[in-house]
């Protein structure tokens, strides 16, 4: 007589990911407190200006980062978001048709949806190069309709709106700012986790793959094409949510937010932020945000100073701030951060100078070529540079040329010991694989 060994039937739950967690309940937290910390209308106005534009950042960043697929033409989608959008807001306005404030980005969602749909299987028909063409021509196309059709696209003024319509439900009624600032951190925070979750999907997965080696995932079965168009949906889906957004928290949609310029921002400080990491972006919206604000009120040089900044990291650290972020975690995580800390400090400081050296100069040309009316004198770092005088400028030379020459000094200095520390951490893993 026999007797079978049927095995006990048991449950097993994966662990809980309490980092994870952890860092989302803190961006939560972030976005909820992030209002009551800086309370400046200033503050605000950016704090909502970066919550679309980080929404807008991830959305091309699937395009970037996960698909490597290079657009000239992202903001199109948007841009037709907050076109739809504010559309429709007139016409609830109006009483034609009703629809809260609160679904308007959907409606701008929704609108990117259809014109990714409708022009990115064209566009995705190829890839690399001739891609980036194509939507260079479309975005082009739609910036050259802007100012043929101006009943839909409202001409050199734009169209305006007033969010603040219908009845106010439980007494919100969009007219203060920290209100539109909720409204868009809510959508802010579901769209990224949207995002995220994308790139945990087997057709973001997939799209990684055909970033990388397209010829093997086309021999594996898959269409590559049509994996890239998939993607491309999806994220003309999200940016129009960021510009529909951007419609009720500025009530004006111009032709300027289809132009290739915007669409140039959104590669620039996409690639700043750090197009290689999910949270790259992100603080490439911040660094938008504040070029646009703050740096463009400081000098009438800030895009000379933006590209500048393009040119060093693309020089120094191709990966963007996110991979310097990483690339240090890594380091602290074997505890050898704390000995380059005088390496950081020596490149920042010789950086700082070789950059005020270089300002100086600019803001003087600057002075001399539009505000040479008011006198030679202007106002730098609290200094008062005279632009007329040679000893100013052979001052401004001078740092300038002492703070690159002891940066790259420095930076090669700290290369080495840059690298000294990989080898130790390298041995270290080698050792730690043995035990």
């Amino acid at each position: 007589m026999t007797t079978t060994n049927t095995p006990s039937r048991h449950y097993q739950f994966k662990p809980l990911n309490i980092g994870r967690w952890l860092i989302w309940s803190l961006y939560a937290l972030l976005l909820i407190a992030a209002p009551l910390l800086f309370k400046s209308s200033l503050s605000l106005t950016m704090l909502s200006q970066a919550g679309y534009l980080v929404i807008i950042c991830l959305s091309y960043n699937i395009l970037l980062g996960q698909g490597g697929m290079l657009s000239f033409g992202h903001a199109v989608y948007a841009g037709l978001g907050s076109f739809l959008a504010i559309h429709a807001m007139n016409l609830a306005a109006s009483g034609r048709f009703f629809i809260p404030l609160s679904l308007i980005p959907l409606v701008g969602g929704l609108s990117g949806l259809f014109f990714a749909v409708l022009l990115g299987y064209v566009t995705t028909k190829k890839a690399g190069t001739t891609f980036a063409m194509i939507t260079l021509g479309v975005g082009e196309l739609v910036f050259a309709m802007s100012l043929m059709f101006p009943g839909f696209f409202g001409g050199e003024g734009g169209i305006t709106t007033n969010r603040a319509y219908g009845q106010p439900v439980f007494g919100i009624t969009f007219g203060p700012q920290i209100q539109v600032y909720y409204l868009i951190a809510v959508y802010c925070f579901f769209c990224t986790a949207a995002m995220f979750a994308f790139t945990r999907t087997p057709l973001g997965r997939i799209l990684n793959a055909v970033r990388d080696n397209p010829e093997r995932v086309e021999f594996i079965g898959y269409n590559t094409q049509r994996v890239r168009y998939y993607a491309f949906i999806i994220a003309g889906f999200f940016a129009g949510i960021g510009g529909g957004l951007a419609a009720i928290n500025s009530e004006i949609v111009t032709a300027e937010v289809v132009s290739g310029v915007r669409s140039g921002s959104l590669l620039l400080f996409t690639f700043l932020g750090g197009a290689t990491f999910f949270f790259g972006p992100i603080i490439g919206a911040g660094l938008l945000v504040l070029s646009l604000i703050l740096l463009s009120e400081l000098s009438m040089a800030w895009l000379l100073y933006v590209g500048l900044i393009f040119l060093f990291m693309v020089m120094y650290a191709p990966g963007g701030l996110a991979s310097l972020i990483m690339m240090n975690l890594r380091v602290a995580s074997f505890g050898k951060l704390r000995p380059l800390w005088p390496g950081y400090l020596a490149l920042a400081v010789t950086a700082f100078a070789a950059l005020m050296g270089a300002a100086a100069m600019v803001e003087m040309i600057y002075h001399l070529q539009l505000n040479a009316a008011v006198g030679p004198e202007l106002k730098f770092m609290g200094l008062t540079l005279n632009a007329t005088r040679t000893g100013t400028w052979m001052a401004s030379a001078l740092v300038f040329l002492v703070g690159l020459g002891l940066f790259e000094l420095a930076r090669r200095k700290f290369r080495m010991q840059w690298s000294r520390t990989q080898d130790e951490i390298e041995t270290e893993i080698k050792r730690r694989e043995l035990l």
